[in-house]
């Protein structure tokens, strides 16, 4: 099995979701003591949270960068970014390094794909719903629409994020609020939900919704753990 690095921190508490699911893939297929190859390097996210919110991109790119080479040199064979927003620099990150980038839209849009669905509500963080990155690799790559929920819906999706998820914060009324804006974007046309940000799947499950759910998190995990074993 192929070692995997993955850019963590982001927040730590969806970096330690992607660590015990790669490891309990690794026991499930290996069997036994078996578990999951990888190195990880966790950022300070409190540094990040500060860049993202002054839009500083070129600044998070170096360090991403130099984190992306670093794990490279130290063994790592393919690379995950741990979290949906920071693959807004995947592009520039890819070029920096020469092993395998999971990239997450693409791990989210293979079951879209298999289940025929064609336009999927977005869930993240302002910059996930808002910038074109991920839209536009869904619809360009894989011809997958994308509908986003209206200003004031991403300002709560947005808040709740950054003042509760990150920091292990899982409130009922929240996840109310949550599903009260998938009804919405559902009467809207959406055949689906994307939980496009590492830590709303730690608040909203498919058993909450009535329309299929597509856990970032999960699969990405997933589509790292089958590229690593091949």
């Amino acid at each position: 099995m192929k070692t995997i690095g993955l850019l963590g921190g982001m927040s730590w508490e969806s970096t330690r979701e992607y660590y015990e699911l790669l490891n309990t893939m690794a026991r499930e297929h290996f069997g036994g003591s078996h578990s999951c190859p990888c190195i990880i390097h966790s950022f300070d996210f409190a540094e990040i949270d500060a860049l993202q919110h002054q839009d500083k991109w070129d600044e998070m790119a170096r360090l991403l960068i130099k984190a992306s080479v670093s794990l490279e040199s130290s063994g790592a064979e393919l690379l995950m970014i741990g979290t949906n927003t920071m693959h807004l620099l995947a592009d520039q990150i890819e070029k920096s390094i020469d092993i395998p980038l999971v990239h997450i839209a693409d791990a989210v849009a293979e079951p879209i794909i298999k289940m025929g669905l064609k336009k999927i509500a977005l869930l993240g963080t302002r910059f996930t719903m808002e910038k074109a990155f991920y839209a536009n690799r869904l619809k360009e790559k894989h011809g997958i629409s994308t509908l986003v929920p209206d200003e004031n819906d991403r300002k709560y999706i947005h808040r709740v994020i950054y003042e509760e998820l990150i920091k292990g914060v899982i409130k009922d009324d929240s996840r109310n609020g949550f599903l009260k804006i998938i009804d919405r974007l559902a009467k809207q046309g959406a055949e689906g939900v994307i939980l496009g940000c590492t830590e709303i799947p730690l608040l909203v499950k498919q058993k909450h919704c009535q329309i299929p759910v597509l856990d970032s998190t999960s699969l990405h995990a997933k589509a790292a753990f089958e590229m690593a074993i091949k």
